[in-house]
């Protein structure tokens, strides 16, 4: 494993919800992200977020390490589920809440 990958797989394993996001929740920078903290907050679950414009090494190392090749990134519990697109089906089927409940 390589030592970004082993950084990331630690902040992975060390929060419940972790979105890797361009931005801050405060102040997203892209569309996708803003739209991915817009269903956490809905979802009034606490998160820990990672700039990856901040850090260059984990914004290239993220898509490798969960085999995605887009930004934003949710983890819950360790494992990875997807980007906005997915957490929007999953929040409109219920089942985000569901599992962020069980979180």
């Amino acid at each position: 494993m390589s030592d970004v990958h082993a950084r990331i797989a630690d902040i992975v394993n060390s929060n419940e919800v972790v979105l890797f996001m361009k931005g801050t929740p405060l102040f997203p920078q892209c569309g996708f992200s803003s739209r991915a903290v817009a269903i956490l907050d809905h979802c009034e679950v606490a998160y820990h977020s990672v700039d990856v414009l901040q850090d260059p090494e984990v914004r290239a190392g993220i898509k490798d390490f969960s085999d995605w090749p887009t930004i934003p990134q949710l983890y819950v519990k360790g494992e990875f589920l997807g980007g906005s697109d997915i957490m929007m089906e999953m929040y409109q089927a219920g089942e985000l809440q569901e599992l962020l409940g069980k979180a």
